[in-house]
């Protein structure tokens, strides 16, 4: 009779330490966590029941990935970005993501743009509701929909380090403006997709970051 195998601890490690850094992960890209804002290992231990090993290895992770600082005592906290470091990250963006884009471009299909539009309706209500954490989270949906059609797996893993750095940031200054109109990129970037109009998608793109950006350093 054959012994059913048992899973083995470093399974069952793997998995909670999984759970925890994706968990993570998406609240600092949301911008559900604020610039400088704290967190310890006992602090996730508790809150995701797991112990501190899984919850070391996702802090750890995070850190690598620039989603997280740790300081030479070892206190760990989200990112509180200087503008030369903004700056710095925007310019990357601009480089990267209209090129996202422009691969994209040839695979948009009309599906992919009626959900685009959906998710920009969705972001639209955010900022009628002053609700910054729906607001970053629907912004970054909108452009990551559009990147996966690129299909370059790698230069999207590089821009969403960038977001993963910039989360936080974005979150406290869309709180500070107090918006009630939507920026209008968005809306350029689906008219240039409907045109197959790359050198409009491009510039769209290229606008909508560095439009947005601009304002975390004034």
């Amino acid at each position: 009779m054959e012994v059913p195998a048992r899973p083995s601890p470093d399974a069952s490690s793997l998995s909670a330490h999984d759970r925890v850094y994706r968990t993570l992960r998406t609240r600092v890209m949301h911008g559900e966590l604020l610039p400088g804002q704290p967190l310890t290992l006992r602090g996730i231990g508790r809150e995701f029941g797991v112990s501190m090993t899984p919850a070391r290895e996702a802090i750890q992770r995070l850190v690598a990935e620039g989603a997280l600082t740790m300081s030479g005592s070892g206190r760990v906290q989200t990112p509180e970005l200087g503008n030369e470091r903004i700056e710095e990250l925007a310019t990357i963006r601009a480089l990267l993501e209209p090129e996202l884009g422009s691969r994209a471009l040839p695979r948009a299909h009309s599906a992919l743009i009626d959900r685009m539009e959906a998710i920009n309706s969705a972001n639209t209500d955010a900022v009628l509701r002053s609700d910054a954490v729906t607001y970053v989270r629907t912004n970054l949906e909108f452009h990551r929909t559009l990147y996966l059609r690129a299909q370059s797996p790698a230069m999207l893993a590089m821009v969403e380090t960038l977001w993963l750095q910039l989360g936080p940031t974005m979150r406290a200054l869309y709180g500070r403006l107090r918006r009630n109109t939507p920026p209008p990129h968005h809306r350029m970037i689906l008219a240039a997709l409907k045109a197959g109009d790359e050198p409009g998608l491009r510039l769209a793109i290229r606008t909508d970051v560095t439009q947005g950006l601009r304002h975390l350093t004034q």
